[in-house]
């Protein structure tokens, strides 16, 4: 028997000010600009804008919050023990001869920042891989919170640099912060990369002489973690000072770092160390804010070294826009005896006012069911409160209870009930509001078809279509930035409600892709690594034509198969079973599909390889930090077997960072590196919009296109279609039911 939730009142925080809209305009310039700035770049540019409001900022103290030449909070070459705040990303680049950096780092919890790098070695090349391009070397940082800072205690902190990849800047340090008025103070212990100058032995020897020295590494294959190397060899001191002026945009820095620059890493085992001279450990900078979202850092590194940089950032957690929506319909003082006669009419408010694609209008005793799917608003509360206005207006009076029954894609997903007393009462006082959150509640929904009198059924909407641009991009590898831009047209024609077809058509507007010169070394078949034939053998591409039907086998468990051109790289047909209980954090799929490659000119043809591929995936909502954790073990295209762990939090915004990494049996045969693994955010659009919306977009970074560990790229998930089977926030958005 299901039980109502109980609810809790929240307090919503106002929307956080800018100080100008200048900054943000003048970013806008720079993005028409240059066009091919790195993809994670760019959406920092529209992230930042889509974050300012319309009032001027109070004066800030900058101190403690400025990113360093390798990204993450620090100074300038060295970390610190300061944190963003949650939820914060930034966008990083520096330049110091020979080095030219490019930093992407998170904030995804209150205790830990994570990022990657890519480091441009300007007097190094690829050599016959790429021509004489300048080597880029990639990197993974992690920095953990031992404490906060107190009273009489410093912030601590330890870290590790270049963790993961060819590890040329591995790094680790212990270190600690402390603030003095408009001063912050920073001392750590750095080894490898931070504590080349060597200034005293490891202090860890006492207990094992394998911390005494640092071993090499055995070869610049990237995607190893060099975990043999953590906190072993020399160690030098590093810190410095960082100074808030009265000019509140201004921050000095001073700063006194571990590495001697004798022993520069050199990608080409042919050609000795890369060593730079060094006429001071002493560096001295500056950081202007420009605004909340932009700061400008100049600095003099090694007594003989300009330095320069640029950072942009948002906070994902509080990302959000004012929205012009339509406002509620008004609640009428005195609802009608009887029902309307115009039901196509209360159907045309429900979609346009509270963003509802209704199937059916249902009277059961003194309850008016709703069935239907919402598709503008992502609080499902403000949905129903909308519609609760609506239904109040239409309804008669011996009507006591509005119920929806929430579908996706033709299966149903849960019903909330609201009362419709409690509503107008905590409309019209906010004294009723906690009795009417208290008085609502959730409930799984079944496949089986409500009982009844039907007042509405509207015929299924058939046909609708989309128009706009697309981006395929790859960053990292040997060749630099790759990208192609698309026009694209989307259309789906449905055939009933669990049944429709699809397709995507894509035409090739520009593209860099005659670039590509980088093969990889692996021996498995080419199931990803010949993209570039994909881009550039058409302007014309069928990227996705398939049929999809979906089914509810059950209160718990769905089902959906399809067949088509399921990609840009393959056709075929597949399946997906999913076991989802309502509002537990488990749930489990499994997917199959035998697929074809298709030809490189992306129409109808295909090509001579073919496989089975699937996967058994565990889902969980850990409640550790808002975590979802999916576990994915299966075959691959390239027909190796393995598993791939996805860690992601999705913040109140309705952003979601995550993360992954794949390891398969194809061991030798994998080519560079050991695994695959990548990192994506999924940003909402209404996060930029002023209007409201239930889409998304998403953006993905992983270093090389890999045949190993290759998924099938599907257009649907079930997991995602049944997303609000998990009841998330919503107790939490209940507040949004009563906006005027």
């Amino acid at each position: 028997m299901n039980t109502p939730h109980s609810v809790r009142a929240t307090t919503m925080s106002p929307p956080r000010p800018v100080r100008t809209r200048l900054a943000c305009a003048v970013r806008a310039i720079l993005a028409r600009r240059r066009p091919l700035l790195p993809p994670m770049a760019g959406v920092m540019l529209a992230m930042s804008c889509a974050a300012q409001a319309q009032q001027d900022l109070p004066k800030q103290d900058n101190l403690g919050s400025s990113q360093s030449d390798f990204g993450g909070v620090g100074l300038m070459q060295t970390p610190t023990a300061r944190f963003a705040p949650l939820g914060n990303a930034a966008f990083t680049y520096s330049r110091a001869s020979p080095y030219r950096r490019y930093n992407f780092s998170f904030q995804p919890t209150s205790w830990m920042e994570a990022g990657f790098r890519y480091t441009e070695i300007e007097n190094r090349s690829y050599g016959a891989v790429a021509r004489d391009r300048n080597y880029l070397d990639r990197g993974f940082d992690i920095k953990l919170k031992l404490s906060d800072e107190s009273r009489y205690w410093p912030a601590l902190a330890v870290g590790a640099r270049d963790i993961g990849g060819t590890g040329l800047f591995s790094a680790e340090y212990l270190v600690a912060s402390k603030r003095w008025y408009d001063f912050d103070f920073t001392l750590g212990m750095g080894w490898g990369y931070l504590g080349n100058s060597g200034d005293f032995s490891s202090p860890f020897g006492w207990a094992s002489d394998r911390f005494d020295n640092r071993p090499g590494r055995e070869s610049t294959s990237a995607g190893d973690f060099n975990l043999d190397q953590l906190f072993r060899g020399d160690v030098a001191l590093f810190g410095g000072i960082e100074y808030q002026t009265p000019w509140d945009p201004l921050v000095l820095q001073l700063e006194y770092e571990g590495n001697d620059y004798q022993n520069e890493p050199n990608p080409n085992s042919s050609l000795p160390n890369n060593n730079q001279p060094r006429d001071s450990r002493v560096n001295i900078g500056a950081r202007y804010h420009v605004n909340d979202n932009l700061a400008l850092n100049v600095g003099y590194q090694r007594g003989n070294t300009l330095m320069a940089g640029v950072t942009l950032s948002a906070n994902l957690g509080g990302l959000a826009q004012i929205k012009f929506d339509p406002e509620p319909v008004p609640l009428e003082d005195e609802p009608p005896v009887t029902h309307t006669e115009d039901w196509s009419e209360v159907r045309r408010q429900l979609a346009a006012n509270a963003g509802i694609k209704v199937y059916r209008v249902v009277e059961q005793g003194n309850t008016l069911l709703v069935e239907g799917e919402p598709t503008t608003y992502r609080s499902m509360p403000e949905a129903e409160g909308r519609a609760n206005r609506i239904l109040h207006n239409a309804a008669g009076r011996d009507i006591t209870t509005f119920r929806y029954r929430w579908y996706s894609e033709g299966v149903a997903i849960r019903e909330d009930v609201q009362p419709r007393q409690a509503f107008v009462d905590a409309v019209a006082s906010e004294d009723a509001n906690i009795d009417y959150r208290h008085s609502i509640y959730s409930l799984a929904a079944t496949g089986r078809p409500a009982k009844g009198e039907v007042l509405d059924e509207p015929s299924y909407p058939r046909f609708n279509y989309d128009i706009g641009p697309g981006l395929q991009q790859n960053v990292g590898g040997p060749d630099g930035y790759l990208y192609q831009v698309t026009a694209n047209l989307a259309a789906s024609y449905r055939t009933d409600r669990n049944g429709w077809f699809s397709g995507l058509v894509a035409y090739n507007l520009f593209d860099n892709y005659d670039r590509a010169e980088y093969s990889t070394s692996s021996r498995l078949p080419r199931v990803r690594s010949d993209i570039d034939r994909y881009v550039q053998e058409s302007d014309f591409s069928v990227r996705n034509l398939q049929y999809t039907r979906t089914a509810q086998l059950g209160d718990d468990w769905y089902a959906m198969a399809y067949g088509g051109l399921l990609e840009t790289m393959y056709s075929g047909a597949g399946g997906e079973l999913m076991y989802r209980p309502f509002n537990t954090p488990l749930a489990f799929g499994m997917d199959l599909n035998w697929v074809k490659q298709r030809d490189f000119d992306g129409g109808f043809g295909t090509r001579d390889y073919d496989v089975w591929t699937g996967h058994i995936t565990g889902y969980w909502e850990t409640g550790f930090e808002d975590v979802l954790a999916k576990l994915s073990v299966g075959r691959y295209l390239a027909g190796d077997v393995g598993a791939t762990l996805d860690l992601s939090r999705q913040f109140a915004s309705g952003v979601r960072l995550g993360a992954w990494a794949t390891r398969t049996d194809a061991g030798d045969d994998y080519g560079e590196g050991s695994f695959d693994k990548g990192i994506y955010v999924t940003i909402p659009l209404d996060a930029f919009f002023v209007k409201s919306s239930r889409n998304q977009v998403g953006l993905a970074w992983q270093p090389l296109i890999r045949d190993g560990g290759a998924r099938l790229g599907r257009a649907y998930s079930l997991y995602d279609l049944t997303s609000e089977r998990w009841m998330g926030n919503y107790w939490n958005q209940t507040p949004d039911a009563l906006k005027p």
